[in-house]
């Protein structure tokens, strides 16, 4: 496994940790709404790109683009 991939889904991880830790944060404490708010809308972003990638068409993107430069 290359250093690329660790990192990728190390950060895959963090992001989807963090959302659902903020996510029951908010649930459980409800403080700070704007603020926690605004945070909840860039993990659900962020969160819509990881899945998007792990199960998208990138992933079979990335695939394809390795096998390629596996057979030159």
């Amino acid at each position: 496994m290359k250093i690329k991939d660790i990192f990728q889904y190390a950060l895959g991880t963090v992001i989807v940790i963090g959302f659902f830790g903020v996510l029951i944060a908010f649930i459980i404490k409800g403080g700070y709404p704007g603020m926690v708010e605004l945070i909840i809308g860039a993990l659900i972003a962020a969160f819509g790109t990881v899945v998007g990638y792990f199960y998208g068409s990138s992933k079979g993107s990335a695939e394809k683009n390795d096998l390629i430069n596996k057979s030159t």
